[in-house]
Parts: structure tokens; sequence; C-alpha cells
């Protein structure tokens, strides 16, 4: 039970971050999308290394790659899972500053309903009568959502899959979450070293080319990335799926707010009703899982 309360409060930190995180893209919004793709990869890497080297813990890290190595399987899944994170990062950037922050709270509102279908058909967990009633009370607000764009939200989808993969493969590769991102970011890190060396022959990087500010805010996305994620890795491994993808409303929640009070994007009687839905699923699946931890306390205090 403590570990599942540790977990949650990683995983609403997590949430918490990303909820902020279009104000720090909209911050770096001249910059091209491809060319801020890049210097996350980059500078998580460079981050992350130094930390686990400076916690003493590159023979954990060796011993890590050596680990998952010879389970080919793992090996090849977390290279999947930085494909999939790296694409997701990719469109939310490209979303948020061409503003589409509205739907890009859209995509992060589906992404638990599909952690949930992927938590029940590959993980076997279970929902409580409540909690179904939960799922398709928020379904039926994502549907009406969906269906107020009039076309299909393909960036809200393609951020909704991704993440939603990427949180399956982290919950079954068991890796420390540091040592893991560390990882995660090798496997990358050349793609993205090659693209960075190409904008730089081309002339077109603006990275030592622009102002001191964007420099150090290029050079910051390393932990803009890194430190939620971390974060949500150490969440996701100590709690069900289905719950990480229940508390994952809090971010777009945030977005979404940030894009119709700040940014000033459409959001009408359509998107207030389906938001409705949403929170009143939210709402259900909150009391139920409180209920359901009250009686297994009791019961076992009962033993």
């Amino acid at each position: 039970m403590q570990t599942e309360k540790t977990g949650v409060l990683w995983a609403i930190g997590s949430y918490l971050i990303w909820g902020v995180m279009p104000i720090y893209w909209k911050s770096l919004e001249h910059v091209a999308s491809a060319e801020i793709l890049v210097s996350r990869i980059v500078w998580a890497f460079v981050l992350t290394l130094v930390v686990v080297l400076l916690m003493k813990n590159g023979r954990h890290l060796k011993d890590d790659i050596k680990t998952l190595w010879a389970s080919q399987r793992d090996f090849w899944a977390l290279f999947a899972a930085s494909a999939l994170v790296s694409t997701n990062w990719f469109v939310y950037i490209w979303a948020v500053n061409h503003n589409y922050i509205v739907q890009s709270s859209l995509g992060y509102y589906i992404n638990p309903l599909i952690s949930v279908l992927l938590g029940i058909f590959f993980l076997k967990e279970k929902l409580s009568r409540a909690q179904q009633v939960a799922f398709l009370m928020a379904a039926t607000g994502v549907i009406i959502l969906t269906v107020s764009y009039g076309k299909f939200p393909w960036l809200a989808f393609t951020l909704a899959i991704t993440f939603a993969v990427y949180g399956l493969i982290k919950k079954q590769i068991k890796l420390d979450a540091l040592r893991g991102l560390t990882i995660e970011t090798f496997f990358i890190v050349p793609f993205a070293a090659i693209y960075y060396v190409w904008l730089f022959m081309e002339g077109n990087a603006v990275f030592l080319h622009s102002d001191i500010k964007t420099d150090i805010l290029l050079i910051l996305t390393g932990v803009a990335t890194a430190l939620p994620l971390i974060m949500y890795a150490k969440g996701v491994q100590r709690i069900p799926l289905y719950m990480a993808g229940f508390l994952q409303y809090i971010a777009p929640t945030m977005m979404l707010f940030l894009g119709v009070v700040v940014y000033k994007e459409t959001f009408g009687g359509i998107e207030l009703l389906s938001f409705a839905f949403i929170w009143s699923a939210l709402l259900l699946f909150t009391v139920s899982k409180v209920m359901e931890v009250m009686k297994m306390k009791k019961n076992q205090l009962k033993i």
C-alpha cells in the first residue's frame, strides 16, 4: 500500500510538470520543432548520464545494458519505447507551437482510455463495476469532443497512442528510472546528433546562433524532458496502469486551461459538455478507488 501511495505521488508530480510545459515550448516557438526535439534528446542524454556518473552508478548502467542485451525482447522493446516517446515529443512540440494546445489536451485525455484498454488486454488488470462505468463516461466525453472537431484529430490520436504504448512498455521493463531513461535517450541520441550536425553544416541551427536566452532554454530542455519522465517511470512501476491512466487527466486539464485562458484557443458548449463527462468519470473513478482501499484496510484489520 505504501508503495502504491508513493507511486501515486510520483505520477501526480510528473503530470503537474507536463501540464505547464506548453508555456516552456511557447517560449521556443521561434525555433523549429525538429531542432527542439533533437535538443531534448541530446541534453536529456547528457544530463541523465552525468547524474548517473555523479551517483557512481556507471557500473550499474553497464550491467543494465548487458542485462537488456541478454534479453533481446526487452532490448528492442525499450528501443521501440524510445522511438515512440521521441515521436510523441515531436508531435506535441509542433502542436503547441502551431496553436493546437486544445487538440493536444484532447490527445492526453484519450491516452488514459487507451492505457486502460492496454492494461486490461495485455496485463490482465481488472476494473470494478464503478470503474467500468467511469471508463464508459470518459469515453463518451472523448467521443463527443472528437466528433465536434468535424474531422479526424490525428494530432490527438498520435499523442494518445504513442504515449499509451510507451507507458505499457515501461510498465513491463523493470529498470531504475534514471538509468532506464539514460539508456532510452542513448538509443536515439546518435540520430539526433547526426541531424544537429547537418543543421549546423547547412547554417540552419538556432542554437549558438541566436540570443543567450534561447541557448539556455534549449539546454534546459534536457531537464524539462528528463525530470517528469523519471518521475513518471517511478510512478508507473508502482501503480496499476489504469490508475496511471486516470491520474493523467491532471496534465491535459492544465493544458486545456492554458490553451483557452492564456492562449485564447476556442472552447464552446460542446467542449464543455464533453469535459463534464470526463470529469464526472474521474470523480467516480476516484471515489470508487478510495472506497476500495478503505475496504481493503478494514479487511486487513479484521485479519
